[in-house]
């Protein structure tokens, strides 16, 4: 690991990102990026996901590549997390953010986020498990048997351990966002209640880290926790998770008005998941009920889509009402990502990209006007017919 004092200071800027978009992303579309509500950053409409790919030499060279040319090619938005590739896939980010840092690219101009929850191994899931949480989780007090679900923990010493290992492998001091990943797989073992007060104690921590400068916001990565039904199992109210955000906040900073640090979510989000724009199942305090994007959209939280090309399924098969809407473009991996980065109150689409010929795909479309608001609503028209 590097030592603190070797980590690159500063975070994205107001200031930073708006010269990010008139220098690095001049040659891009009207529309590639949005606006980050409350903090005010420009952060493009597309970014680049550290996950897929064997944990391997060739792909770790490969990331750092990506990551390279995509931030001197007008994409700002970097996504990984403590676990991706057994802790590489951070360190392969790392690598490609210091040979943009390199090539001019500054600090302040690049919004990077990391997550945790799951469990990272070295080079795979141990055989003996148990002697293994014991001696590297239990011992230390990173963690108990009863915060563990499959290989997801829930525990505040641990997420602490996640964040400074995350700073490290980057090679920054202050990580953008991090984000709980995936918290909702407690619900079926400890119910909703359990898992709440969980995770006030996880905000704590990072709001905790909010005051230290180690990150400047957080949030949640879910897979079905923000998408499904309201009355389903796995489903997390938006304003109950930001009431939680509130009460750590107020607890951490001693301060009853103290204002919290929960501004971004990730969800699934593509042709085939379509949930978090029309599914409406969330009551926002504000009089109405929303999709999870609208939803956050009143609430000043950021979005951002996961699984924007279905794991890789919609690269190969885009529907046929996207593919006939979009015929100018190449492919449909392309199709894929002008469909998401189009959906209106969504931020910013992730795409895991592991080969260079993707990420010419992710820059094509970067070079492409979004669609207009009444032709990506006609999409939904024409799949209800």
């Amino acid at each position: 690991m590097k030592s603190t004092s070797a980590l690159l200071p500063g975070y994205a800027t107001r200031t930073g990102t708006e010269g990010y978009v008139k220098s690095f992303g001049v040659d891009l579309s009207c529309g590639h990026y949005s606006d980050f509500l409350n903090l005010h950053l420009k952060l493009s409409s597309l970014g680049v996901g550290t996950f897929p790919g064997a944990a391997s030499d060739e792909v770790d060279a490969a990331y750092a590549e990506i990551i390279s040319r995509a931030l001197v090619s007008g994409i700002n938005v970097v996504d990984t997390a403590a676990h991706y590739r057994y802790g590489r896939a951070a360190r392969a980010a790392g690598a490609g953010l210091q040979r943009a840092f390199a090539a001019g690219v500054k600090r302040e101009q690049v919004f990077v986020i990391s997550k945790g929850g799951f469990l990272c191994f070295d080079g795979g899931r141990p055989r003996d498990f148990d002697a293994w949480f014991d001696s590297r989780i239990a011992s230390r007090g990173l963690g108990k048997r009863d915060d563990l679900t499959a290989e997801h923990l829930i525990a505040p010493g641990y997420l602490a351990r996640q964040i400074e290992e995350s700073r490290q492998a980057l090679g920054i001091e202050t990580l953008d966002a991090f984000l709980v990943d995936q918290p909702e797989v407690h619900i079926p073992r400890i119910g909703k209640a359990a898992l709440n007060h969980k995770l006030q104690s996880l905000f704590a921590v990072l709001e905790q880290a909010v005051k230290e400068n180690k990150i400047r916001c957080y949030g949640i990565s879910t897979f079905d926790g923000l998408r499904a039904q309201t009355d389903g199992v796995l489903f997390q109210s938006l304003a109950s998770l930001l009431g939680l955000a509130e009460k750590a906040a107020q607890l951490v900073q001693r301060d009853a008005a103290a204002r919290h640090g929960f501004r971004l979510v990730q969800l699934p989000f593509n042709q085939a998941q379509p949930e978090g724009f029309t599914r409406f199942n969330h009551a926002t305090g504000h009089g109405n009920v929303a999709s999870a994007i609208q939803a956050a959209f009143q609430l000043r939280v950021y979005v951002m889509a996961s699984h924007t090309l279905g794991k890789g399924q919609l690269a190969r098969q885009a529907a046929a009402g996207v593919r006939a809407a979009l015929p100018a473009l190449a492919n449909d991996a392309q199709r894929a990502l002008q469909f998401n980065r189009s959906t209106p109150g969504l931020g910013t689409s992730l795409a895991g990209i592991s080969t260079p010929a993707h990420l010419d795909d992710l820059l094509a479309v970067a070079r492409t006007p979004p669609m207009t608001r009444p032709d990506y609503l006609k999409l939904y028209q024409r799949a209800e017919q």
